[in-house]
């Protein structure tokens, strides 16, 4: 699933200088794109028109689209709730997202689950089942199962939140990937909160980066507000994995911007932490960066807008156009079980 949108089409031909230039432009742009996609769900679901959470990525789109631009085809993706950017950058169609939040029959889950629940497993983008630790063991089953196929080469990544490291399936997962030696990325964005517990009131250890030594695994950690730290911190770590260094720990520092969901006013969070350097808005940092550096012009960001808004509107409509799911025309079987369906005799 490679976006050719939203990566730098010849990178490799480039002076060194143009190619930082231009895989900041092309993070930028993700995050762009994710943070607005973000905030028109947030309206829609303030309008009545989405059913279910609205969870936000604002203050995590510069770890998100990072981890999105260091894979690569045939690599393994299990996104968070928060992973707008992340996801696009991978290369998830905007009309999977509008369709699945809108309840559109033609998207991924067939308007039979919730709107963070979705992806293409075929295409690696593997649905998220649930944000507490869950998912390490699916994308260490993923891999696994191509090194039984004999396939190389290839990596799997998984972001989550400090919460889920104190879960046992964290532990287990990520004890499972050190002794197979699984070429896994564990992203820990540390937004200070599980939802409203504080770090505090999680675990004992200075950081979190230091439960990597325990299980035999890389350890590392960089500033989430910072974009240039993020693409490569996180590039660092997957091509060591991709090299056969084993599985690979990232914990980034960041302050959720927002609620839990859309339906939290995340009164708990402490304004020290608001105004402390964690509490800086990811996407503000890379556009000064960006205008500093001279690698853009202000009315080239606002063109760039301009056209994320124009791509999202789009969708939106192209979505409400489509007739809503239909529970007397439905089948109701899965996809992958239509043959193991009973069939009703004439009694």
């Amino acid at each position: 699933m490679v976006p050719t949108v939203l990566r730098p089409a010849s990178a490799a031909a480039a002076p060194a200088s143009s190619q930082v230039r231009e895989r900041h432009v092309v993070a930028f742009r993700g995050m762009l794109l994710g943070r607005l996609f973000d905030e028109k769900f947030a309206s829609l679901y303030r309008g009545g028109k989405i059913h279910g959470g609205v969870f936000l990525g604002r203050g995590q789109e510069a770890l998100s689209v990072s981890v999105g631009l260091s894979l690569r085809r045939g690599d393994v993706f299990a996104p968070l709730i928060r992973d707008m950017a992340g996801r696009l950058a991978f290369g998830e169609p905007l009309l999977d997202a509008a369709r699945t939040y809108l309840g559109s029959p033609l998207g991924p889950m067939r308007a039979r689950d919730g709107n963070v629940h979705r992806g293409r497993p075929r295409e690696g983008l593997i649905p998220m089942i649930s944000h507490l630790g869950a998912m390490i063991s699916v994308v260490n089953g993923a891999l696994m199962a191509r090194r039984l196929q004999g396939k190389a080469g290839f990596v799997g990544a998984t972001c989550i939140g400090d919460g889920a490291t104190s879960t046992g399936a964290f532990h287990e997962a990520l004890n499972q990937a050190a002794v197979e030696r699984l070429p896994v990325v564990v992203v820990v964005a540390n937004n200070q909160y599980a939802y409203s517990t504080p770090n505090s009131r999680q675990f004992a250890c200075r950081s979190l980066v230091d439960k990597a030594v325990g299980y035999g695994v890389t350890g590392h950690t960089l500033d989430g507000t910072d974009l240039s730290a993020c693409l490569e911190g996180v590039g660092r770590a997957v091509d060591q994995a991709r090299s056969g260094n084993g599985p690979q720990l990232i914990v980034a520092r960041l302050l959720r911007l927002c609620g839990h969901g859309e339906h939290d006013d995340s009164s708990y969070i402490d304004p020290k932490l608001r105004n402390s350097p964690l509490g800086a808005d990811c996407l503000k940092v890379a556009e000064d960066r960006l205008l500093e550096q001279g690698w853009a012009r202000p009315e080239e960001v606002d063109q760039w807008r301009a056209e994320c808004v124009a791509r999202i509107e789009e969708a939106i409509a192209t979505v409400q156009r489509e007739s809503p799911p239909d529970p007397f025309q439905e089948d109701w079987s899965a996809l992958a079980t239509r043959h193991l369906i009973e069939q009703r005799g004439t009694l």
